[in-house]
C-alpha cells in the first residue's frame, strides 16, 4: 500500500489517503508517484498530493513487526520518503522535500537533518524508575522537562541535564 498526503495551497496536509500499489504502477510496471497522483486526482478532483511513507521517521525508513517494534532498514532507504510520515496540519516543505510537524514550542528549533523540532534541553535519558515510566511534560516557561516521581505521584520532579538525573522541585 502507498500513502499520499493531500495538500492545500499553503502545502499544509489536509488528509492522508491509502492507495493500492497497483494504482501507483505505471505502464512500464514500475511504481511511481506521478501515477498515484493521477489516480487520486481522477477520483477526488484534487491535484496536490505528495507520496509519503508511514514507516519513515527523521529521514530513516523502518520495518515494523506485528508487535509494533521498529527495526532500521539502513541497507535499503529507498522507501524513506520526505523525512517523516505527516499528520494532518503538518506542512510539506518543497525546498527540503520534507514533511514538517507544527512547531510545538517557541523555544524548539528545527533540525535540518531530521526535519523534526528539537527542544533546547535534550530529551531525558532516564525515562523509568523501578520499571515505572516518568510521564514527561515540557515546561516552556522554564525550558525544562518535568514529571512526577513514579514512586510518589504527589512529588513533582525536574530533569537536571548536567547530572542526567531527576531532582525534586
Amino acid at each position: 500500500m502507498a500513502h499520499f498526503a493531500k495538500l492545500n495551497d499553503s502545502n499544509v496536509v489536509l488528509n492522508i489517503e491509502v492507495v493500492a500499489d497497483a494504482d501507483t504502477t505505471n505502464d512500464s510496471n514500475v511504481e511511481d508517484e506521478a501515477t498515484g497522483v493521477e489516480f487520486l486526482t481522477n477520483i477526488h478532483g484534487w491535484t496536490s498530493w505528495k507520496k509519503c511513507s508511514r514507516n519513515t521517521v527523521a529521514g530513516v525508513y523502518y520495518n515494523v513487526d506485528s508487535d509494533g517494534n521498529r527495526t532500521d532498514q539502513a541497507s535499503d532507504q529507498s522507501k524513506a520518503y520526505r523525512k517523516n510520515f505527516p499528520g494532518i496540519g503538518w506542512t510539506y516543505d518543497s525546498g527540503r522535500d520534507a514533511f514538517i510537524e507544527p512547531k510545538p514550542y517557541s523555544s524548539w528549533t528545527l533540525n535540518n537533518t531530521t526535519c523534526l523540532y528539537d527542544p533546547p534541553v535534550a530529551y531525558p535519558s532516564v525515562t523509568t524508575k523501578n520499571d515505572k515510566p516518568y510521564v514527561l511534560q515540557w515546561d516552556e516557561t522554564n525550558t525544562r522537562w518535568l514529571s512526577v516521581d513514579p514512586d510518589n505521584t504527589s512529588t513533582q520532579v525536574r530533569w537536571d541535564a548536567s547530572s542526567s538525573s531527576w531532582t525534586n522541585l
